[in-house]
């Protein structure tokens, strides 16, 4: 089997990235970033697919629009990020920071996250169907339209989220936080497995009492 050829590692510019010095990098093809500053970087419609970002600090950076198929982000913090219409096939981030990011209309085919904080994220109608969610925090999300069906969502929050019109019908969330659970609440879980603890929770919720 042919190996995929060894990632460029270009040496971070002095201070903050711009939009030439990450283009430079990749002029001969993708690249590893390792401990790059692009806080508030433009990097709009670059063609970075199979790049990876390792311990990179990106708050506010700017990837609408770009290729990022196959991309891997590694302990980087990407608060408040954009990255409207990026396409995103097969990108994993990773213990990454992703407070407020905007993942609006993104090409999300196999997009993954691990022990990653989405807190107050967009990510509408992105498909995790049959993804293992590990450690990841969703608290205050926009997960409307998502497809949960059939993941299964270990040591991870939906606390305060909107599942308005999320799908997850055989999904496992015995092993996640799903916040103050209301009757109103109830439905939108619709199918999934729960714990003997969670559905506690439920029916206390409702002035009931568990025997």
């Amino acid at each position: 089997m042919r190996q995929p050829a060894p990632l460029s590692e270009p040496s971070p510019p002095a201070g903050v990235a711009d939009r030439a010095d990450v283009e430079a990098a990749v002029a001969g093809g993708p690249a590893r970033f390792t401990g790059w500053s692009l806080a508030v970087a433009e990097l709009r419609e670059l063609d970075l697919h199979g790049c990876e970002f390792v311990k990179c600090r990106g708050a506010q950076a700017d990837f609408s629009g770009a290729d990022l198929t196959e991309a891997r982000f590694l302990d980087c913090d990407l608060n408040n990020s954009k990255w409207r219409g990026a396409r995103l096939p097969a990108a994993h981030f990773a213990g990454c920071k992703l407070t407020g990011a905007q993942f609006r209309e993104v090409g999300a085919l196999g997009l993954s996250f691990s022990r990653s904080l989405l807190r107050d994220a967009h990510l509408r109608r992105i498909s995790f169907r049959r993804h293992h969610l590990e450690g990841v925090d969703f608290s205050g999300a926009d997960l409307v339209g998502c497809d949960f069906r059939e993941a299964v969502l270990t040591e991870c929050s939906l606390r305060d989220a909107n599942l308005t019109d999320a799908r997850f019908e055989d999904a496992d969330l015995r092993e996640a936080d799903l916040g103050a659970l209301k009757l109103a609440d109830a439905s939108r879980f619709r199918g999934a497995a729960i714990s003997r603890r969670q559905a506690a929770e439920l029916l206390s919720g409702l002035g009931l009492k568990v025997m």
